[in-house]
């Protein structure tokens, strides 16, 4: 995909660097179009490392190629992010005093714009004709989080994460509806959703802990996604390593039975349960008071008893069957490598089935694969039947839509 991105003067400048690696990284080509005042933030040499190609703020460069009409014309996609007050109000009445301005008059492609701001100007009258002329005209301007501003000030106003601006590009690329937020169609509009991610944490001493490599990007995109389309969202949070996105109720944990309890006690009316996190299996007995020296005798080692953590799925599955009850409709994670005994599939069939759950997402773990990575491959296994679905390679963005895709017809 043939990506323009836009970028105005405004500090949240930098937050458009990751987007452009999110883009390419996913191989997308990518122009860079910043405004002069831009550059005053972020440098033309970070641009054009980061895209691989020259960047320019005026018309006069390489005029022979037209590229004020060029640019646009080719551009599958154009997104500018951070757009300020200026931006739009030059967008929504049509000026053109530098590249960029001309680029926008010359796209036939969909047109994203990603306002930063403070909270004063976003809320201005002036700025908000100006959205609401740009969207008469079927642009799409992704509403500001509210949080920390520049300063102390905090507000309506905040860049969205680039996370969450790649996966409204995506989204609107392929012709789904969108929301004012960048959100797809709101399909799970009034409905509560709590999701685990991360890795949980055992404490052997005040110092060491056993875990895993879950870096908690395939909870946190799953949670992103169904508080796009509407829905009333919990993430616990295991020790996740990537920004948790706003709007979002947030609650921290440590271990897995810190985990267990903070998912049992958010499911209480919740319609759906996405247990993406990766709770450790097993915990150290006891745990030292003071940190574990080394003994004296190098060959006389550690020993350490382990006792089995409590399965979280299992216990929602038969709490839920207790009550006689269809809610929540309970979603599992099967991390599996293969083995002598049988391949990733073989034990994920055989969890799923002493779990219980409605629906397992299913994939392979090791080495340079899943934990931390971008991408990634999922199966999913259903209780109406026997054959799986395949998602990716792809983003773990879009697999988390994908996910919602399935389970979104099945709540009702």
């Amino acid at each position: 995909m043939r990506v323009v991105l836009g970028v105005s003067g405004g500090i949240a400048a930098y937050k458009a660097c990751s987007l452009l690696r999110l883009f390419t990284e996913h191989g997308h080509d990518v122009t860079v179009v910043p405004t002069a005042a831009a550059l005053r933030f972020v440098g033309a040499p970070t641009w054009s490392a980061l895209s691989g190609k020259p960047v320019s703020t005026d018309v006069w460069t390489s005029v022979h190629e037209v590229p004020h009409v060029r640019i646009g014309q080719s551009a599958d996609l154009v997104v500018v992010a951070p757009a300020t007050a200026d931006v739009l109000a030059k967008a929504a009445h049509g000026l053109a005093d530098d590249l960029l301005t001309n680029t926008l008059l010359t796209a036939r492609c969909p047109v994203a714009f990603a306002p930063a701001m403070h909270t004063e100007m976003w809320e201005h009258p002036a700025t908000q004709a100006n959205v609401a002329t740009l969207r008469s005209r079927g642009a799409h301007v992704i509403d500001p989080a509210v949080g920390r501003l520049t300063g102390r000030d905090s507000g309506a106003g905040r860049l969205p994460e680039p996370e969450a601006l790649y996966a409204a590009c995506l989204a609107l690329v392929s012709g789904d509806t969108l929301g004012s937020g960048g959100s797809r169609i709101a399909d799970l509009e009034g409905r509560r959703v709590v999701v685990s991610a991360g890795g949980t944490r055992e404490p052997l001493d005040p110092v060491r802990y056993l875990g895993n490599r879950s870096s908690g990007k395939q909870g946190v995109a799953i949670a992103r996604a169904a508080s796009d389309r509407g829905a009333t969202v919990t993430l616990v949070a295991a020790n996740v390593s990537v920004p948790v996105p706003e709007g979002i109720d947030v609650v921290r944990v440590e271990t897995t039975l810190e985990l267990q309890r903070a998912v049992e006690e958010a499911a209480g009316g919740a319609d759906v349960v996405v247990m993406a996190a990766a709770p450790a299996d097993f915990r150290p007995a006891t745990v030292s008071d003071s940190k574990i020296k080394k003994s004296a005798d190098p060959d006389a080692g550690l020993r350490v008893e382990l006792v089995e953590n409590p399965d979280i799925v299992r216990g929602l599955v038969a709490a839920r069957a207790a009550r006689g009850a269809s809610a929540p409709f309970i979603v599992s994670f099967a991390a599996e490598t293969g083995d002598a005994h049988g391949s990733v599939m073989d034990h994920a069939r055989a969890k799923f089935a002493r779990k219980g759950s409605d629906l397992q997402v299913v994939n392979e773990v090791g080495t340079d694969l899943t934990f931390g990575k971008d991408d990634t491959t999922v199966h999913l296994l259903r209780r109406s039947s026997d054959d799986a679905t395949t998602i990716g390679p792809a983003s773990k963005d879009a697999v988390a839509d994908a996910l919602w895709d399935t389970i979104s017809p099945l709540l009702d």
